[in-house]
């Protein structure tokens, strides 16, 4: 996790305000299924670390939206992530892991980054540290704390849909 968060802290835009919600312990999240993203679906591609970023969300199947994400730098990956937001226990969490461009995982095998429904509002979903905004039916906007060395800092991603 540190690569990715070295990564993040040297080439993030900074986004201030609060665009994010951190789960607070002994919260509970609300009820939620996965009409509340259905927005998400779809293939969406914007810039950020220096090269282009791209994630491909399925639509919703078995009780989970699936995603793949990919950083491209000067023709070349340099990290994936492979994850899903899911139905459980009538809401919503959403899981990740990441991989070197080589597909070597980030996380041990058999962890994953997850993070809990907050909030969701009109046209955004809370998870912890994560949320995810419609901006219209054709622009996204996703923003994440990332946490180093004990500092935090949010990155915002801007995508454009590439395919409906």
């Amino acid at each position: 996790m540190k690569c990715i968060a070295a990564i993040f802290f040297l080439a993030s835009t900074c986004v201030f305000g609060q665009s994010t919600l951190s789960f607070e312990e002994g919260a509970i999240s609300p009820k939620a299924d996965l009409s509340s993203v259905i927005w998400m679906e779809g293939h969406w591609r914007g810039e950020a670390f220096g090269g282009v970023v791209e994630e491909i969300w399925s639509p919703p199947l078995g009780g989970s939206m699936m995603f793949s994400f990919k950083h491209v730098v000067d023709g070349k990956v340099t990290f994936y992530e492979l994850g899903h937001i899911r139905e459980m226990n009538e809401t919503l969490v959403f899981q990740l892991k990441h991989f070197g461009g080589d597909l070597r995982g980030w996380e041990e095998k058999d962890e994953t980054v997850d993070a809990k429904l907050v909030k969701i509002d009109e046209n955004r979903i809370y998870f912890d540290d994560f949320t995810f905004e419609q901006i219209s039916d054709d622009e996204i906007n996703i923003y994440v704390v990332i946490e180093e060395e004990g500092k935090s800092e949010q990155a915002k991603f801007n995508y454009k849909r590439v395919v409906k």
